[in-house]
Formats: structure tokens, C-alpha cells, sequence
């Protein structure tokens, strides 16, 4: 059965333009998203990951930021069509995309209470009036697992533990019944305790609801776990993607290998050191016409050298692809 996209990202590309020259931040990225499903988004700082979903919602600070080129197409409508601070993009952010932040204290505004907040959300992506949008915001504080809700509401955001705040803005996200959810790196400065509780949380609201979810991350324990399909960036490419599986048990492109083989297995001695990526990932301003990766990959060929930046290509399995000059695949430029 054939599943049914709700956002199609196509040829993005946002830059940043500093004293320094343009830092191509999202080059030429896509990928899709279907009603329903999980997608991960993995990679260093730095790679593009952050970016590429503040571009699909237009919250990339302009300036320094600009949009370069791409569709972000939801439901068949291109957003980047509309102005970045006009009515149908306000309509979008919040009631139909919904976005979790890293750090929730500087997400929910210090100065007002979390009802203050979570019934302004309401009221600004419906009809309905302060009783209503106040009677709802408690029903999303029950909903994410905050205990006496109706207390929660009057407190301020300091009152709350980081756990607390991420499920409120957990609940932010859902309380318009939000299509497609960016969860970006949510269980940051979280205990691993809470990391998991929060993530429970947040992919059985997606999967009840029929929500979709992006989740940036460089926790691949979070993949492993959670996403069905998963998308590898590096200097603001893509360059590997798959299912959770196929990524997991037989990546291909020699940067994802290298993530795999820097996390610790279980059985794995504690005395046998984790093998590091060697190198730091190339600065963005002056990226040369060939792989990124190259001066910190330990399989390049001569071809690397010689030929320009590979296109993504279809690996030996359905769905998987691999933009790499040492891997031999089929077709071309498939995304």
C-alpha cells in the first residue's frame, strides 16, 4: 500500500552571508515525509540539520539568513511562495507544523505563565475564545503526563524542571492538532531517565494521533529506537538515506559508518577505546567542487580527487541511497 507524502522538501538551499563570505548552511537538500511516519535527521553540529527545518518553516533569522532556492511543498502547496512574515505563513507554523526547540527555557517566554502561553497558541490558531482555549491548554497539560494541570497552568516557566518544560512544549505542539511535528535535539540537557520518558511521550502521540515527525538529532540511540526512515547530513548535504534498518545494519557512505562505529555497543569492553571520526567537518564559505568529506575519510579513491561532488545514488536495497564516488549503485541523482 502506497504511503501518502505530507511534506516534500525539493532542491533547498539557505545560506548565511557574514564578513566572512556566503556559508552555504543547506545546500541543495531533499526528502519527503509521509502521513504518519517518522523521519530522523542525524549528524554533526554544524552539518545543516537545524537549518534545513528552520528554512521549511521560514523561522531562518533574515538577516544574515536567506532562503536561496527550493519548495517546501505541505499538502501540495508550496509555503515558500508566501511571505515569510504574512498571514497564510503565521496560519501554518503552530496549527498545521508544529516545532519542539533544544533548550525549552528560552522557547517559553520567562515573563508569563504557561497558561498565558499555551491559550495564546489556541487562541491564535482557532476560534475559540479565553474560557475555551484555557479549558483546552489544561486538557494538553493532562494529555503530555503533567500531574494537577490545572495548578501547572498559573506557573511560570523557572517554577518547572526541564523535563516539565519540554512536555509543555510538547503539549504546545499538539494543542492545534498539528499534522507534522519538528522535534529538534528534545531531549537536550535532559537525564537519560527523562530522555526516554520525553520520547515515549512524543512518538505515542504522534502514532495515536496519526501525526508525523521530524527528528533532528545526533543520538542515533534515538533512531535506532524511534524513526523509520532516517536522513545522514554533512557540510549541508544529504548524503545517506534509508530505513532505520538498512542504516543501522549496512550503511554505506564511509561518514555514516563512522558515526556508527563512535558509539558504544554493549558488548563492547570498557577498556577498548570508541573509534573517533578523525578531523573536524570542513568550514562552509569555501567548500571545493568535490566531496566534503574527503580530507577525513579513510576509503578515498583516486576519483574522489578527480571527480566533482557525488550525487546520491540508488545502494543495492529499495529506498536506500548513497552519495559516495567508492560505492558502485544504479541509477543517478535519486533521492
Amino acid at each position: 500500500m502506497m504511503s501518502e507524502v505530507l511534506l516534500k522538501v525539493n532542491n533547498l538551499s539557505t545560506s548565511f552571508f557574514t564578513s566572512e563570505g556566503e556559508v552555504k548552511a543547506v545546500d541543495d537538500v531533499s526528502y519527503y515525509v509521509n502521513k504518519g511516519e517518522v523521519v530522523a535527521i542525524v549528524g554533526e553540529s554544524g552539518c545543516g540539520k537545524s537549518v534545513s527545518q528552520l528554512s521549511s518553516t521560514q523561522l531562518v533569522q533574515t538577516p544574515p539568513g536567506k532562503i536561496m532556492s527550493g519548495e517546501v511543498i505541505l499538502d501540495g502547496r508550496n509555503l515558500l511562495k508566501y511571505g515569510r512574515l504574512s498571514k497564510e505563513m503565521r496560519a501554518v507554523r503552530g496549527a498545521e507544523i508544529s516545532e519542539i526547540f533544544q533548550e525549552p527555557m528560552t522557547s517559553l517566554n520567562p515573563v508569563f505563565t504557561i497558561g498565558k502561553q499555551l491559550s495564546d497558541v489556541v487562541m491564535t490558531h482557532s476560534k475559540a475564545d479565553k474560557k475555551e482555549a484555557w479549558k483546552r491548554s489544561i486538557e494538553a497539560l493532562r494529555t503530555v503526563g503533567i500531574p494537577d494541570p490545572e495548578s501547572r497552568m498559573k506557573n511560570y516557566p523557572f517554577e518547572m524542571s526541564g523535563g516539565m518544560r519540554q512536555r509543555v512544549m510538547i503539549a504546545t505542539a499538539v494543542v492545534c492538532n498539528s499534522k507534522l511535528i519538528i522535534a529538534d535535539e528534545p531531549t537536550t540537557a535532559l537525564d537519560v531517565t527523562t530522555q526516554a520518558q520525553v520520547m515515549d511521550l512524543l512518538i505515542s502521540l504522534v502514532k495515536n494521533r496519526g501525526l508525523s515527525l521530524i527528528v533532528v538529532t545526533h543520538n542515533l540511540g534515538l533512531v535506532t529506537r524511534y524513526a523509520d526512515r532516517v536522513y545522514v547530513m554533512y557540510a549541508g548535504k544529504i548524503i545517506e538515506s534509508g530505513t532505520t534498518e538498512q542504516i543501522m545494519t549496512n550503511p554505506k557512505h564511509p561518514y555514516t559508518i563512522g558515526l556508527m562505529n563512535s558509539v558504544p555497543k554493549l558488548n563492547t569492553s570498557r577498556e577498548e577505546p570508541l573509534i573517533p571520526i578523525e578531523g573536524a567537518p570542513p568550514l562552509l564559505t569555501n567548500l571545493p567542487n568535490k566531496c566534503a568529506f574527503l580530507p577525513r575519510c579513510t576509503k578515498a579513491c583516486e576519483d574522489c580527487n578527480k571527480l566533482a561532488y557525488p550525487t546520491l545514488r540508488k545502494a543495492d536495497e529499495e529506498n536506500h541511497f548513497v552519495a559516495c564516488h567508492i560505492y558502485v549503485g544504479g541509477a543517478s541523482n535519486a533521492k
